[in-house]
């Protein structure tokens, strides 16, 4: 009965019971030492719960398998064998714990051998223009993009202390409309703010970023001030060292003045302190995860912001409150001392309110670090001033007059080619893209575990069939198989993208387009959403999905909100995008205006 089938199947137990055979110093006799010679020893050995027929005949329905009686009969018999090398490490006699710092030893490379990528060339002209006079309004002030702000503070029109006060006046003021912030570092800011305008003072300008204050997504780690992932369980959690992202704005000069809200563990807009709203329309979430970053960059609370990606948390509220939002490439920005919600899509990009602003501040947060083992050293080529005429823009046409597409997406096509470049037809394989989202919940679940199986995901103050404890608890049904199968796919859709790349140097795509959403992230391509236009809209939108008991606000006068486009590149081609969109930008003319009653 030996056979070596057997033996694969039942060998990982018999390594853990090997392994803590040999850890005493005196050995006492085991099957191992008196049995056949040559014969596997460890048959038998048993771990995790009792399972029945019963049990696999109710679970054939969740894991997609079939079975007969006899079939059910056989598993039920050896479960508790075959499997107890997968239940040990959770559930004893040795476990092993597993901390946030141990990543999985797999890792996603987005990269398909042969396939073009971005240019290797580390080149960054920003744009050269006189900033103009200091306005004399505090709001005026308090909306000018980086590029002005950073002009005014290098030739000391303006002191980072000054701004640092304008933008501390106006959370204080009106972010109880947005609640877009979860912290306020109110003592750390007029500090470095100081300390900015003082280096300033003796000649040592860092940069752009340089006296600029900010805010970054409430999941990114901050020495000595809380970061709470926007979850009730982690409202007391204070790290000891900065993100590496913190770091580096630190080392640029930036000024940190908020820690911004995020939906519960980077899910749509709603966190412990309440939903987060957009500017432009209050009765409305600003859209999620990144809410904060959004709401706050788009009402004129900070100079830019950091929010994070993973399927979709920076383009939708970037397109929501009208803002830009740069998603970098997978694997460009280290994401050490960040919180993990998917180890092989989360992304971390800056949330502006110009184009080049987030090349500025991409510029300054690029690059390996060893705590993030997926970042990997990559070259950007940006030139703010440099031609697109002739650049071959795609498309998909079907996608183009369909919702959500808009007359905005349609118009920023013909802006395509009014600027020189070539719009150029594409396609994908109708696939169910919608498979890869198995991937997130997967890893999710993974990294959640331990809130998960205590039942601490029941203190989160969304409970609702769409958020994460539900989610959470329902990943943990998923089968193994089918996230290897998911895997694959992933990798058939890498390939796909990467021969669109072939064919095209960019993509202008709808930017919530449930497909391009869901299979850029997974493939890890840049993206850049920018606002292209204006829309009406008579129904409040949300993340969430539709609750009959709780029905969004209709206004019987539509109202006019932002609207946006996205814009997709080849691998680490990131520069490229944001040339191109600095050229849109340009065109579409529309960036410079603020939302009422915050302006």
């Amino acid at each position: 009965m030996n056979t070596r089938r057997q033996f694969l199947l039942q060998a990982p137990v018999g390594m853990l019971a090997a392994a803590a055979a040999c850890r005493g110093t005196e050995q006492t006799p085991t099957t191992a030492t008196t049995g056949t010679p040559g014969a596997p020893p460890t048959f038998g050995t048993a771990a995790g719960p009792t399972v029945t027929a019963e049990s696999f005949a109710a679970a054939e329905t969740l894991m997609q398998v079939r079975m007969t009686a006899a079939e059910r009969t056989q598993a039920a018999a050896n479960w508790r064998t075959s499997m107890a090398g997968t239940l040990e490490r959770r559930t004893g006699p040795r476990i092993v714990p597993l901390d946030d710092t141990i990543v999985p030893a797999s890792q996603w490379n987005p990269a398909v051998p042969g396939a073009p990528r971005g240019s290797a060339r580390d080149r960054f002209i920003r744009t050269v223009v006189n900033p103009g006079p200091l306005p004399a309004s505090d709001s005026a002030i308090a909306f000018a993009p980086v590029t002005q702000l950073s002009r005014w503070i290098e030739t000391r029109q303006l002191t980072s202390e000054r701004l640092t006060n304008i933008y501390l006046a106006r959370i204080a003021r009106l972010d109880p409309q947005l609640r877009s912030v979860i912290t306020v570092t109110r003592d750390l800011a007029l500090a470095q703010a100081r300390a900015a305008d003082a280096e300033i003072a003796a000649g040592r300008y860092r940069g752009p970023l340089h006296g600029i204050p900010y805010g970054v997504k409430d999941l990114l780690d901050t020495a000595g001030i809380a970061t709470t992932y926007g979850a009730d369980i982690y409202r007391d959690r204070i790290p000891t060292a900065d993100a590496i992202v913190v770091k580096r704005l630190h080392d640029a000069g930036a000024v940190l003045i908020a820690k911004l809200s995020l939906g519960a563990f980077a899910l749509n807009d709603i966190w412990f302190g309440g939903q987060t709203m957009n500017p432009w329309l209050l009765e409305e979430g600003a859209s999620g995860s990144s809410a904060g970053p959004g709401a706050a960059t788009a009402a004129g609370l900070v100079a830019f912001s950091i929010g994070s990606e993973t399927g979709g948390s920076i383009i939708s509220p970037a397109m929501r409150c009208g803002v830009t939002g740069m998603r970098p490439t997978f694997g460009r920005v280290p994401r050490t001392g960040s919180m993990t919600l998917c180890w092989s899509f989360d992304k971390l990009g800056p949330m502006t309110r110009s184009v080049e602003d987030a090349m500025l501040v991409l510029r300054a947060i690029s690059g390996p670090d060893a705590g993030d083992v997926a970042s990997v050293p990559s070259a950007l080529d940006y030139d703010a001033n440099g031609s697109v005429k002739g650049l071959r823009v795609g498309y998909f046409p079907k996608w183009m007059q369909e919702h959500p597409a808009t007359n905005v997406d349609r118009a920023a096509l013909d802006a395509v080619r009014t600027l020189g470049m070539v719009p150029t037809e594409v396609s994908l394989p109708d696939w169910p893209y919608g498979a890869l989202t198995m991937l997130i919940f997967a890893e999710a679940a993974a990294s959640f575990e331990e809130i998960t199986l205590s039942g601490k995901t029941s203190q989160l103050t969304s409970q609702t069939n769409d958020s994460w404890p539900n989610l959470l608890r329902q990943a943990r049904f998923l089968s193994a198989v089918d996230f290897v199968q998911a895997d694959r796919f992933r990798r058939r859709v890498a390939n796909e993208m990467a021969r669109i790349f072939t064919e095209v140097d960019v993509l202008l795509v709808p930017s919530l387009r449930d497909e391009m959403l869901t299979l850029s992230n997974a493939t890890g391509h840049p993206s850049l959403t920018l606002r292209a236009g204006f829309v009406q809209v008579s129904d409040a939108r949300s993340d969430w999905a539709p609750n009959p008991e709780r029905p969004l606000p209709h206004f019987s006068t539509p109202r006019r909100v932002p609207h946006g486009i996205t814009l997709l590149g080849r691998l680490f081609d990131d520069g490229l995008v944001g040339q191109v969109g600095v050229a849109l930008e340009r065109h579409f003319k529309v960036a410079g205006e603020n939302p009422p009653g915050f302006a």
